[in-house]
């Protein structure tokens, strides 16, 4: 019988002993983090019957039946919101994500999330919060806190306004800055997307936490959406985004039209069609969905950087490189 590629090594696991120990730790920290703020835990079905509409994410289906399609979630952000609808309160989520084609040194396919919403928080608060489990967890001294205007580091770091440029400007200043985008081909949140990850947030400082808030309504996801922009952020620490939030939408009207939106995205870029999650549409309709902000954290890279690591594979057991 054959070994698999790789097999006298790559049985190994990639983390330490010493790093699963603070794996393990910095779990127990998490949970008491948010026991001492009255946050119930939960657990959702990482299965689920609709897949994420968000056209920026690639998933993983599985087919249970010939007949059915089933989708490994992306998030447990659908199925968290229904609880909230149902009366919950402010919950929280320790679990594993599955998202496609994303593989390398801060991506593996499966991953750990910590979800949590807040009902009647704003943007701020949670934007707070979400810096106080990133403090506790990584016990790096670090100076204080930036925020900044999603529109303003664009303006800093690259001379034009996100908001108001054209997408051919945008391209023109992706071309100038980086040879290999001329052979991209790419809608306006592509290039907003592409600017942002390869010379926005590389310009962030590594020995504090940048939060990036109000965002351009394109990229609103299920955020409200404000004059300044979408009530969105995202915290970093140096270039890794550690951290997605939002002040959640909560009218029925707005995730049909979301919905609609995501579907024109996939059409527009030969995405497989994803049906709108009519379960929780039923449940902005038909339940108490309240004020709240939700973010999710991505738990792995909290543990590299508390761990002084690399990469992924020095702080998860098994990566997809080794399962």
């Amino acid at each position: 019988m054959n070994a698999p590629a790789g097999g006298t090594t790559q049985w190994r696991p990639g983390a330490s002993l010493a790093d699963l120990r603070l794996r393990a730790r910095l779990l127990q920290q998490t949970r008491a983090f948010f026991a001492a703020r009255d946050v119930l835990e939960v657990e959702t079905p990482l299965l689920c019957h609709a897949g994420a509409a968000d056209a920026q994410l690639a998933q993983f289906d599985v087919r249970p039946a010939a007949d059915e399609t089933l989708y490994l979630q992306t998030s447990p952000e659908y199925a968290m919101k229904r609880l909230l609808a149902a009366g919950s309160g402010s919950i929280y989520q320790l679990c594993k994500a599955f998202r496609a084609h994303e593989k390398g040194a801060l991506h593996n396919p499966e991953f750990t999330l910590v979800e949590w919403y807040r009902t009647g928080f704003t943007l701020q608060e949670l934007i707070g919060e979400t810096c106080a489990l990133i403090e506790d967890l990584i016990r790096r001294p670090l100076l204080a806190m930036q925020i900044v205007r999603y529109q303003d580091v664009f303006r800093k770091t690259l001379d034009i306004d996100p908001f108001t440029a054209t997408d051919a400007a945008l391209a023109a200043v992706a071309r100038h800055h980086d040879e290999t985008a001329s052979a991209l081909s790419l809608d306006r949140d592509g290039w907003l997307d592409f600017l942002f990850s390869m010379h926005v947030a590389p310009c962030f400082p590594q020995d504090r936490l940048t939060v990036v808030r109000d965002y351009p309504p394109s990229q609103a996801v299920w955020a409200r959406i404000e004059e300044s922009g979408a009530a969105r952020f995202e915290a970093y620490l140096g270039p890794i985004e550690l951290a997605n939030g939002f002040e959640e939408a909560v009218s029925h009207a707005d995730y049909v039209a979301r919905f609609g939106e995501e579907q024109r995205k996939r059409r527009a870029r030969n995405l497989p069609a994803i049906a709108p999650d009519e379960r929780l549409l039923a449940a902005l309709a038909h339940g108490k969905f309240p004020e709240c902000a939700g973010v999710a954290l991505g738990f792995d890279r909290v543990v590299m950087l508390a761990a002084g690591a690399r990469c992924l594979d020095e702080v998860i057991s098994f990566t997809i490189d080794r399962i």
